[in-house]
């Protein structure tokens, strides 16, 4: 019963070209397939009905977010099904048509400067200031807002329905940690043996919060961290924060993944499988890949491909961009992923 009916429910795909590099299942929640497009859809539509129903947003509200863009698209598209109005602030070095389709949706939008999440100005900072400005507003708040966590309690509940309980791990990464908290928790629920990993892209503190049980390395702490940690071209994940919902994540292990596997995961799914994936996915199956190689041949490992590469033309599949930032965008019929390399 309308759009929102359509949210969920997303196959379990086959990675055959992975599958068959590693030895191991391979499989993937097409969350893609939603129908704003990615993952995120679960959690707007999440929180504005938990929102609705305990009567702090009625139809015809606003509701507010700071995002890099999926979050907002989703948002804007379930606010409309819901008879609500939404308003996106998202930093200005997102990809531009994360920015578009929001606005196609009917949501406001506005583009800031990146500044750090310790900044007054900082994009989510000014979501949340906007709906204090309006009477009957929200904050989605994804980071903190458990509803985030809890939506996926139902994503984990159809990854162990659809491989019958038949898997070995499960591996994502995290932006704001809902995913793989959600996930994480209901696979354990259902089983102990289920091992759960984290993927983390360069820059992000959240591979020393699962190894070490500090966000830092020791030179960090020492006051050498970057300017910028986030020195990445995934979107949408990593972070140098713990977040409430990340919090609530049940994670046995974590690797890392650098950007030019995740560009190199994105071509060889593209020229092998017929996979258009965006940059978070990207990195998802990288990590899929190492834990395969961890965990040896004959298991199944679960990831999920967030959302498509369309939402990321002008920046991750755009190797003018890539270029800049000393990257290379396989190409050519004869490239193949570097197995013994990742």
């Amino acid at each position: 019963d309308g759009v929102e009916g359509l949210v969920g429910g997303t196959p379990l795909v086959r990675l055959r070209s992975l599958s068959e590099l590693t030895g191991c299942e391979i499989l993937a929640k097409a969350e893609f397939l939603n129908p704003g497009g990615s993952v995120k859809d679960r959690v707007a539509l999440n929180i504005l009905r938990e929102a609705l129903a305990e009567g702090r947003l009625r139809p015809g509200g606003l509701v507010t977010e700071g995002t890099a863009g999926s979050t907002g698209v989703s948002l804007a598209m379930c606010a409309r099904a819901l008879g609500c109005r939404c308003h996106v602030v998202m930093p200005d070095d997102a990809a531009l048509e994360k920015s578009q389709l929001i606005a196609a949706h009917g949501a406001s939008v506005q583009r800031v400067r990146p500044v750090s999440i310790a900044h007054p100005d900082h994009f989510v900072h000014m979501a949340a200031r906007r709906a204090k400005e309006e009477g009957g507003a929200i904050f989605a708040d994804q980071f903190e807002n458990l509803a985030n966590f809890r939506a996926h309690l139902g994503t984990g509940e159809e990854v162990w329905e659809q491989t019958g309980g038949r898997l070995d791990a499960f591996v994502c990464a995290a932006g704001t940690g809902g995913t793989l908290a959600g996930i994480s928790t209901a696979l354990r629920r259902r089983s102990r043996a289920v091992k759960v990993f984290l993927i983390d892209p360069p820059g992000s503190g959240l591979y020393n919060r699962v190894t070490r049980g500090v966000m830092y390395t020791r030179e960090e702490a020492e006051g050498h961290r970057l300017r910028n940690p986030f020195d990445t071209v995934t979107e949408g994940i990593g972070i140098n924060r713990l977040t409430a919902n990340f919090s609530l994540a049940q994670v046995d292990g974590a690797v890392r993944g650098t950007d030019q596997e995740a560009v190199d995961m994105a071509a060889h799914l593209l020229q092998r499988d017929g996979l258009f994936v965006g940059s978070s996915a990207a990195m998802n199956c990288v990590g899929a890949v190492k834990v395969a190689k961890k965990l040896g041949p004959g298991k199944t490992i679960v990831t999920v491909l967030c959302d498509g590469g369309a939402r990321h033309l002008t920046k991750f599949h755009n190797a003018g961009y890539l270029a800049r930032h000393g990257l290379v965008y396989p190409e050519g019929d004869g490239w193949s992923l570097d197995y013994g390399a990742l």
